[in-house]
């Protein structure tokens, strides 16, 4: 654990920052042991769990995937066939959980939550000039107050990756406070964007910055630049939430989003969560997947371990 809840720099729900301190804080923590950490990533996806594990692994996965689309051409017509679909992930089989959350763009949020009134599917939708971030406050807080008006339980945020690049650390902080109180009730997911990030060192200081400053979730990546979630980063976002929850007693969420489409790779995230923060995390209250593509392939993978052979995507509604 890198410190103590004395040295936490600043309340959450204080605006007032002193950038000083806050500097001297993220640069306090431990550096990353880029090597340790890779090779106990590469260690971790390693693990095999046994036969009679696997089935329930798959349905702890589906429960944790945020499904999602975000195109340009989205219509009411895609967002109501994807809340269909995450209502009743596999239509031939009733026991197959539904999904976390529906995330789509403010302007379809109303539209998901209608579509998804008493499922117990959660609305989520991207925010704040997704996925660059590029523009003004007033603009990013505005987005926030539509989606959170027309139905949105969970937002979706950008950190300003060229502030945090700069040193602007209070800026980052500054905003993503502005967006946490713009949620009101909903909960924030901050995006890191670590891919834009370059070390894993700024990974753990942004991390850091966004627990501070009122995120419920951190998040790997929007999914749209490369590279996006991976195992080593994951690591990295787990460990922050755990000593989080060690010195505040506060348990946060971790989001990996973009390029995981396997159940395989499913499973090893679910290894990472549980030996780096714990059991406790297996919940999609603290942990999602952002793959929507990884729907169909545990889909498959279900009915495999059901039917004692494989199915293909001929047998499965596939996203």
């Amino acid at each position: 654990m890198p410190h103590t809840a004395a040295d936490v720099p600043f309340d959450p729900e204080d605006a007032t920052r002193d950038e000083a301190r806050l500097r001297r804080f993220l640069h306090g923590l431990p550096g990353v042991d880029r090597v340790g950490l890779e090779q106990r990533a590469a260690d971790l996806a390693t693990r095999s769990i046994k036969k009679s594990a696997k089935l329930r692994a798959i349905d702890t996965a589906i429960g944790m995937v945020d499904l999602t689309t975000l195109e340009g051409a989205d219509t009411a017509g895609t967002v109501h066939a994807l809340c269909a679909r995450a209502r009743r992930p596999d239509p031939d089989r009733p026991g197959v959980p539904p999904v976390a959350a529906v995330c789509v763009y403010p302007d379809l949020a109303g539209t998901a939550a209608t579509a998804l009134s008493g499922s117990g599917v959660a609305v989520a939708s991207v925010a704040t000039a997704f996925p660059s971030g590029r523009s003004s406050r007033e603009v990013k807080l505005a987005e926030v107050g539509m989606a959170v008006a027309a139905g949105a339980a969970e937002i979706d945020m950008v950190i300003d990756r060229g502030a945090f690049l700069s040193g602007r650390y209070g800026d980052v902080a500054d905003e993503i406070v502005a967006v946490k109180q713009a949620c009101g009730s909903a909960h924030l997911k901050v995006i890191l964007e670590t891919g834009e990030l370059a070390t894993y060192d700024n990974i753990r200081r942004a991390s850091w910055l966004a627990l501070l400053s009122g995120a419920d979730f951190v998040k790997t990546s929007t999914g749209k630049v490369s590279p996006a979630a991976t195992l080593p980063v994951t690591h990295v976002l787990l460990q922050a939430v755990r000593d989080w929850q060690a010195v505040t007693g506060v348990a946060r969420g971790v989001k990996p989003a973009g390029g995981i489409r396997t159940t395989k790779d499913a499973i090893r995230y679910l290894v990472a969560v549980r030996e780096v923060a714990g059991e406790r995390w297996l919940t999609p209250a603290l942990f999602r997947f952002g793959a929507s593509s990884l729907l169909d392939d545990l889909l498959m993978q279900r009915r495999t371990q059901l039917d004692g052979h494989y199915s293909g995507p001929d047998y499965i509604a596939v996203s």
